[in-house]
């Protein structure tokens, strides 16, 4: 059984996952998705059929589980069929749900001083910092060592963000700033923000805590969380104008269609935007009013 341990099917997938470079994340969401397929089964996943997949999609189908949730067990059985077992016609049946694509939550430039403003310290401060001044993901920001910071060439370096993609981003004089006030007071040795035990980065889930509960302080009405900083960060840009590709290189995105997904909430630039009812010569004065 895949739950197993020592179970060499077990190993076998951890194996494949292994040679094509997943990450230790990627690896325990898979496994763990082949696993509630074989707690449905009852038996071991390499004895499927077809109609074994279909109707456990369909059993996913009926306890309301999100897309998001639908899609990730979907990647993880196409992976465990078409590579571990090779068995490449128990993946056919697999369909992913399509997910709508919702306009992010951005917060206006005064909204962000003040959840800057009310950061619980220097190194909160300088955390949200980096979400919001270089556009960083969440997992960026908390694996920022302190040899990521170049002062002289004013970036910073993202070393394997999403799709383990190594990138550089802009650093603010600003920021900078922040980031030396935070380094003088807590000397950092290897991590930029340790969590904890100094060994290891500060978690994710405890930056993401931290932000909620200071936009609540900072009464913030909208839904904020570290993600919305970045969303903040592509849009503002935006809205100065600055060429959407860049924004993209900046954000790490791969596809510039992901990109402009921010230009769906860039206000200043819809707003600047002539309509076409404006170049009309239409004389309405002097016509009776309707009946």
């Amino acid at each position: 059984m895949i739950d197993n341990p020592s179970s060499p099917l077990r190993q076998r997938m951890i194996e494949d996952m292994t040679a094509r470079r997943f990450t230790e994340k990627v690896q325990k969401d898979y496994l763990r998705n082949v696993r509630n397929f074989a707690v449905f089964l009852g038996r071991s996943p390499d004895a499927a059929t077809a109609e074994d997949v279909r109707l456990y999609q369909l059993h996913m189908a009926k306890q309301f589980i999100g897309a998001p949730t639908i899609n990730a067990a979907v990647a993880a059985l196409r992976f465990f069929f078409n590579v571990t077992i090779e068995r490449p016609d128990l993946a056919r049946p697999l369909t992913a749900l399509h997910q709508p694509r919702r306009a992010p939550v951005v917060l206006s430039e005064e909204e962000v001083v003040r959840l800057l403003e009310a950061a619980p310290g220097l190194k909160y401060k300088a955390a949200f910092g980096v979400a919001y001044g270089a556009g960083l993901r969440v997992s960026e920001v908390v694996a920022l060592k302190v040899s990521d910071i170049d002062s002289k060439r004013m970036t910073l370096r993202v070393e394997q963000g999403k799709g383990q993609r190594d990138r550089y981003v802009m650093l603010s004089p600003q920021l900078l700033e922040w980031l030396r006030d935070w380094w003088r007071a807590a000397r950092p040795q290897a991590w930029l923000f340790p969590g904890m035990n100094p060994v290891n980065p500060m978690s994710a889930r405890q930056l993401s805590r931290v932000v909620r509960e200071t936009a609540r302080e900072a009464s913030i009405a909208k839904r904020v969380s570290p993600h919305t900083l970045r969303h903040s960060f592509a849009t503002h840009l935006l809205e100065r104008n600055v060429d959407i590709r860049v924004i993209q290189v900046l954000l790490g995105h791969a596809k510039l269609e992901t990109t402009a997904l921010y230009t769906r909430v860039a206000v200043n630039t819809i707003r600047d935007v002539t309509s076409p009812l404006e170049r009309l010569c239409v004389n309405l004065t002097g016509q009776a009013p309707p009946a």
